[in-house]
């Protein structure tokens, strides 16, 4: 199973609001901090703003933070509304399963078995777990082109 790019980019970019919880920072910062694309980023914001957990201002002096706690952001949840399906094999799918075992496989469940399991691991984390670590985390955030470093690093 491979998460989409979608997907790796949105907690990348609530990885770093969740590092500059004080601060208000651009799609631009965060783009350069992880050296990805800012239209990309432009798109993954407007979902996170429709999903309640970033909010936005325009303008100027506008930018981008979270709207809430870090330890009210289930990974769980924001992994299921970041991808667009978990077909992991063809039996999954009700319009494209071609597969003649479907009827009688017990892969198909055991698939399903082992998916729910991931997700089980995934609800019960927050976002303020995978941030535990921030200190660590900060000098691998680079920032215009510059790799950023703790102040004690």
């Amino acid at each position: 199973m491979k998460l989409t790019d979608y997907t790796d980019y949105t907690l990348r970019t609530l990885i770093f609001l969740g590092l500059h919880r004080n601060e208000q920072v651009t799609i631009q910062q965060i783009a350069d901090g992880y050296d990805i694309s800012k239209n990309h980023l432009m798109k993954i914001i407007h979902r996170l703003s429709l999903d309640g957990l970033v909010e936005t201002t325009r303008g100027r002096s506008g930018g981008v933070r979270l709207r809430k706690p870090p330890d009210e952001i289930n990974i769980g949840q924001v992994v299921r509304a970041a991808e667009q399906e978990f077909a992991l094999v063809e039996c999954f799918s009700r319009v494209n399963n071609r597969c003649v075992l479907s009827p009688v496989c017990e892969l198909q469940a055991t698939f399903r078995d082992a998916l729910e399991a991931f997700f089980a691991v995934l609800d019960k984390r927050t976002l303020a777990d995978i941030l535990r670590n921030a200190e660590e985390v900060r000098p691998y955030i680079r920032l215009r082109g510059v790799t950023v470093r703790a102040e004690n690093a």
